[in-house]
C-alpha cells in the first residue's frame, strides 16, 4: 500500500501530476486547486490512498490527512467511487463537507458533477457522526468563558451521540452561560449538564 510520496514533479496538469520517486514516476490523481500548487522540478509530499481493482491500480493524492480521511470515508458511501470523492473534494473543503453533514443539507453535494440528489442525501446519513465541524460553534462557545479543549471535547462527545452539531453547540454555550468556572473546567460535567440541558425533549431535533 502507497500511503504517501516524496519526490520530484516532472508534470502537474488538468487532475493529474507525475512524482518522480527513486527514479520511478507515480501518476497521481489530486484536485485541480492541488494540481495548480505543484510546480516541475520543485520537490512535492503528497499523501495518497491507492486503489486497487482487478484491471486498474490507481493513486489518489492530497494536501494533508485530513483531506484524506474524508476521501476514505467518502469512498465508503454506497454510490460514490473514488473520482466522485475527489470531485467532491474539489468542490468543497473537509470543513465544508463537516458543516453540511451537521447541518444535514445535502445541496452543497448535488452542486458537484456527478452527484446525484439520492447519492447526496445517502453523504449526508452516511457521515453523520464521522465528522465534526467545531470552528463555527467553539468561538461562540468559548466567548462565554468555556476553555477550548473543554468546549470542543464535550461537542465531539455530543455529535458522536447524535445531536447535530449546532444543536450541541449552542446548547454548550448556554449551558457555559449559566453555569460557573469550576463546571466549564470540567469535560464530565459539562458533558452532564448540556445532555440535562438538552434533555428528552430534545431528543427530536436528532
Amino acid at each position: 500500500m502507497i500511503s504517501s510520496l516524496r519526490g520530484t514533479v516532472l508534470s502537474a496538469t488538468g487532475g493529474n501530476a507525475v512524482i518522480e520517486v527513486g527514479g520511478v514516476g507515480f501518476a497521481v490523481q489530486l484536485t485541480p486547486d492541488h494540481v495548480l500548487s505543484l510546480r516541475t522540478g520543485d520537490e512535492a509530499f503528497i499523501h495518497t490512498s491507492m486503489i486497487v481493482r482487478e484491471d486498474s491500480l490507481q493513486l489518489f493524492g492530497f494536501v494533508d490527512r485530513e483531506q484524506l480521511e474524508v476521501f476514505e470515508l467518502l469512498t465508503g458511501v454506497t454510490g460514490v467511487g473514488p473520482k466522485s470523492a475527489i470531485g467532491v473534494l474539489s468542490v468543497l473543503s473537509p470543513d465544508q463537507i463537516a458543516d453540511a453533514v451537521a447541518a444535514d443539507d445535502d445541496a452543497p453535494f448535488r452542486k458537484v458533477s456527478g452527484i446525484g440528489p439520492k447519492t447526496a442525501k445517502l453523504i449526508v446519513v452516511s457521515l453523520t457522526g464521522k465528522l465534526v465541524a467545531t470552528r463555527r460553534v467553539a468561538p461562540a462557545v468559548r466567548s462565554a468563558g468555556a476553555p477550548s479543549s473543554v468546549a470542543d471535547s464535550v461537542l465531539i462527545a455530543l455529535v458522536g451521540l447524535g445531536w447535530p452539531e449546532k444543536v450541541a453547540g449552542e446548547a454548550i454555550a448556554d449551558v457555559v452561560a449559566d453555569t460557573d468556572e469550576a463546571a466549564r473546567d470540567s469535560v464530565q460535567t459539562l458533558l452532564r449538564l448540556t445532555l440535562a440541558h438538552l434533555g428528552p425533549a430534545a431528543q427530536g431535533a436528532r
